[in-house]
C-alpha cells in the first residue's frame, strides 16, 4: 500500500507520514593519532614552521576537539622530537639548530645506505613498480607546481624504501629522522628550492632494480650530501603563524 502523505505549506514537498526527515551526521570527533598527524602533515607542508607556538586553545577549536585530546597529540610530537615542551611557556614546533640538522643527516647516511642495500638485494618487480609510481607522482606535482605535494611526496619516497624493508625498530626511527629532517629544511633551504633533488630517486631505483646493492647505497650517500649539501646552515629567524589558517 502507498505511504500516506502530509502536505505542508510553504515547503512545497510531499512527505510520507511517518517516515522522519534523515538528520545529517555528525562528522566523527578526530582521533589524537589523527590530530597528530594533522599537525605533523602542517609541518612536513611548511605550513607550521619551526618555532611556531603550538597553542591548546587555538588547536582544539581547529579542530573541533577537547584539549585533553590536543594535549596527548603535543606529547606524541614532543616525545618524537618535532615539539619541544617548555615550562610555563607552553609547546613550540622544535627548530633545530645547525649543529642537530648536521646530526639528522649524520645519522640518515648511517641508516639509509643499509635500508637500501637490503632492498636491492631482495626487491621484488612489485616493489620496483610501486617506487616508479611514486616518483610519477613526484614528477607530476612538479609540473603542477604544487610545493605541499612535491614536498610531502619527496619524504614518503625515502619513507617506502624503509617500510619495504620491513624492520619495524629502523620505521619508527627513519618516520623521526624523515620529521627532523622536514624541519631542518624550513628553517634552511630556500621556499622556492626544494632541497631533494627528485630526479636521483630514479637512479636510486634503477640501482635497486639491478639489485646492485652496492650502487644504491653510493647514490644513497651522494643524494644525502646534495640535500645537505643545498641547505643555507645559517641560524634562522622565527616568524608569527595563524594556526587556525595553516591547519584550516
Amino acid at each position: 500500500m502507498p505511504a500516506k502523505t502530509l502536505r505542508t505549506r510553504g515547503a512545497g514537498a510531499d512527505r510520507p507520514v511517518g517516515v522522519r526527515a534523515t538528520r545529517a551526521r555528525r562528522p566523527r570527533p578526530l582521533s589524537v593519532l589523527e590530530i597528530h598527524d594533522r599537525i605533523l602533515t602542517a609541518i612536513s607542508e611548511h605550513r607550521l614552521p619551526p618555532g611556531t607556538q603550538l597553542v591548546e586553545e587555538k588547536l582544539a577549536a581547529a579542530f573541533g576537539v577537547s584539549r585533553t585530546k590536543v594535549r596527548q597529540a603535543i606529547a606524541r610530537l614532543a616525545h618524537d622530537g618535532i615539539a619541544t615542551v617548555f615550562h610555563n611557556r607552553g609547546a613550540f614546533v622544535s627548530r633545530p639548530t645547525v649543529a642537530e640538522a648536521r646530526e639528522v643527516f649524520e645519522a640518515r647516511r648511517l641508516i639509509e645506505p643499509w635500508l637500501i642495500r637490503s632492498l636491492a638485494a631482495t626487491a621484488t618487480a612489485a616493489q620496483v613498480a610501486r617506487l616508479r609510481a611514486h616518483v610519477a607522482l613526484e614528477s607530476n606535482a612538479r609540473a603542477a607546481n604544487d610545493r605541499r605535494s612535491i614536498i610531502r611526496l619527496s619524504g614518503e619516497f625515502h619513507q617506502l624504501i624503509t617500510e619495504m624493508v620491513g624492520n619495524s625498530v629502523v620505521a619508527r626511527t627513519m618516520r623521526e629522522l624523515e620529521s627532523l629532517t622536514c624541519l631542518v629544511i624550513i628553517l634552511y633551504d630556500s621556499p622556492h628550492v626544494p632541497a631533494c633533488p627528485y630526479h636521483e630517486h630514479s637512479g636510486l631505483i634503477d640501482a635497486i632494480e639491478r639489485h646492485d646493492p652496492d650502487e644504491a647505497a653510493r647514490r644513497m650517500v651522494e643524494h644525502l650530501n646534495h640535500v645537505e649539501g643545498a641547505l643555507d646552515l645559517h641560524e634562522a629567524s622565527a616568524v608569527e603563524i595563524d594556526l587556525e589558517a595553516a591547519l584550516a
